[in-house]
């Protein structure tokens, strides 16, 4: 599945359906034309590229895993196909789809009304609108059930108040899927931009994820109707159900951007001429970086293939998923810094794509459960012994 089919060594492009093939051949020829020759101007100047949001919808890359209303209905590995190469390009891209689908169409689908879904799914599907999802906060990451935004009841109508931090879409989002504690238990809103009370902040000054829109949600006795409530989402186990469809897609999307490092490198270091007139990839410790990245996005591969399979046999369980996200951030990240070394000081200009790549994966090994929590994870899932908690 590498852009340079002779390195598919273990032909894992023959374990692909034709659908599969045709999806991820048309998603990376848009991105290659679309992104490719734009995308180091948008992060350097901090540009979302807006303008993209209703091709990505005619394409198809919103809400691909859905089949209701028009929705393509594509399976599993196509979905994670279309996420590998959008982050091949660039994680913010990603992150965007993935928001889109995975964390506002997914909980309208799961547990909206059917006046909610007959209103967003078909809008946010052709990229006629655009959604955020509102957990983490100012003060709660890793540990949502400490969350401050409160949620309480005035008659028919909700009172709203607290603050959302690092929420990609933020200020560009037409719905917000907001995440409070209640008197009955944490619940989910859907909260329209210009609502009286809702207001939101980017951050600026990042280094990472720069052609993503990150933003701070406000709430300050922020008045919803009674129909904001998303009626079937109940406790924390909604919003973190959210979270693992967006951790599978992040699975597949970190190989994307270890494939885009990985084969920048390989290409500097076959013309990169240095000590008697030879290329570096002609020097063992330069080939013994490029074997480690081959072998490592290899087993991604395979790894996230086998996830799709269970995911659509209704049998993938959320152990696993961790451990995909896990795996293969940490692939991304390492592929992204072994290329700036082989890059050497070209490794720090935006003329290669590595230091992008590089900055973003840092971003992308913290959100959506950070490599430490799904280390605890899997620690739970080994021991019997969930260990979150610090002892006393």
């Amino acid at each position: 599945m590498f852009s340079q089919h002779t390195l598919d060594l273990y032909d894992i492009d023959a374990l692909l359906t034709d659908e599969q093939r045709m999806v991820r051949n048309t998603t990376r020829s848009w991105v290659d034309d679309r992104i490719m020759p734009f995308i180091e101007d948008w992060a350097w100047n901090e540009k979302f590229p807006r303008e993209l949001i209703n091709e990505m919808g005619r394409l198809d890359l919103l809400g691909a895993p859905y089949s209701e209303y028009g929705l393509p209905g594509l399976d599993s590995i196509a979905y994670g196909l279309i996420n590998q190469e959008l982050e091949r390009a660039d994680s913010g891209l990603r992150s965007f789809v993935s928001v889109q689908t995975s964390l506002v169409m997914y909980p309208i689908l799961q547990w909206g009304s059917q006046e909610h879904k007959d209103r967003w799914i078909p809008l946010l599907g052709r990229g006629e609108a655009i959604g955020c999802f509102g957990l983490t906060e100012p003060d709660f990451g890793s540990n949502p059930g400490g969350m401050r935004t409160r949620a309480r009841r005035d008659g028919d109508d909700w009172i709203l108040s607290g603050e959302k931090a690092w929420i990609t879409n933020g200020s560009i989002a037409d719905v917000a899927v907001v995440w409070a504690r209640t008197d009955d238990g944490f619940r989910g809103f859907l909260v329209e931009s210009g609502t009286p009370g809702f207001s939101t902040v980017d951050h600026h000054g990042k280094y990472s994820l720069r052609a993503s829109v990150t933003s701070q949600l406000v709430f300050e006795d922020c008045r919803l109707p009674s129909t904001a409530l998303l009626p079937g989402a109940t406790g924390l186990k909604s919003p973190l159900g959210c979270l693992n469809q967006a951790r599978y897609g992040i699975a597949w999307g970190a190989l994307g951007s270890a494939m885009a490092t990985f084969e920048a490198a390989l290409d500097y270091a076959k013309t990169r001429v240095q000590f008697g007139g030879k290329p570096i990839a002609a020097h063992q410790l330069v080939q013994e970086k490029l074997a480690w990245m081959f072998e490592e996005i290899i087993k991604g591969q395979l790894l996230v293939l086998r996830m799709g399979q269970l995911k659509d046999q209704g049998t993938l369980r959320h152990e696993a998923v961790s451990v995909a996200k896990r795996n293969n951030v940490r692939v991304g990240r390492e592929c992204a810094r072994i290329a700036r070394e082989i890059h050497g000081a070209n490794g720090i200009v935006n003329e290669y794509p590595v230091m992008r790549h590089l900055m973003n994966m840092e971003t992308v090994s913290t959100y959506e459960g950070t490599h430490d929590i799904h280390t605890l994870v899997m620690g739970a899932f080994l021991t019997g012994i969930p260990s979150f908690d610090p002892p006393d």
